[in-house]
């Protein structure tokens, strides 16, 4: 019988921020979501592509995470035992024109440890967090594939009301999305 250590989900601090090097972003994408600008709609493409690391790279994912915490915001991460297994950023800032917006800027979850229910727990201790920032929904620029697109769908993710033009420009392949609190 295996003996696995049982999973530990709590806030991470600023100086665990290199912990994330612990994350196996191996992901393979069969299909993805592409945007049109010709139709204006997403359409779904094949690309049979692996990934073998955090999109734009380690240092990105690295800043991000410590401006997070130093401008008000919160990292929880889920461990087995000391080692990060899988984390989530949100950001305090409140955003929308209409919507009480906060942004989940990142989430991860290593390789063997998907399909767990660690990335619906962490997005679940967001969601506990937005309301204390004053927000009504999450907002998520999430990565296009479909396996992706369809796990936050099942967590009652639907296409954002509105959507940001900045955080579109900076990916247009990403999917903008909003998860009520």
């Amino acid at each position: 019988m295996e003996n696995k250590t049982k999973l530990i989900y709590r806030e991470m601090q600023l100086e665990e921020a290199e912990q994330i090097r612990e994350i196996d972003a191996t992901w393979y994408i069969r299909n993805a979501w592409r945007w049109n600008a010709s139709t204006g709609e997403y359409e779904l493409q094949e690309m049979n592509w692996t990934e073998y690391e955090l999109p734009n790279g380690f240092d990105w994912h690295f800043n991000r995470f410590k401006e997070t915490i130093r401008s008000g915001g919160k990292a929880f991460g889920c461990f087995e035992g000391n080692r990060l297994v899988g984390y989530v950023t949100l950001n305090a800032e409140v955003f929308g024109i209409h919507e009480k917006y906060v942004l989940l800027d990142q989430l991860f979850i290593s390789e063997e440890y998907r399909n767990q229910g660690i990335g619906k727990e962490l997005v679940s201790m967001c969601k506990s967090q937005a309301a204390l920032f004053g927000a009504e929904k999450i907002y998520l620029c999430s990565a296009s594939a479909e396996d992706t697109i369809a796990f936050y769908k099942k967590l009652g993710c639907k296409a954002a009301t509105e959507r940001n033009e900045e955080l579109f420009a900076e990916d247009p392949n990403d999917i903008q999305l909003e998860l009520a609190i």
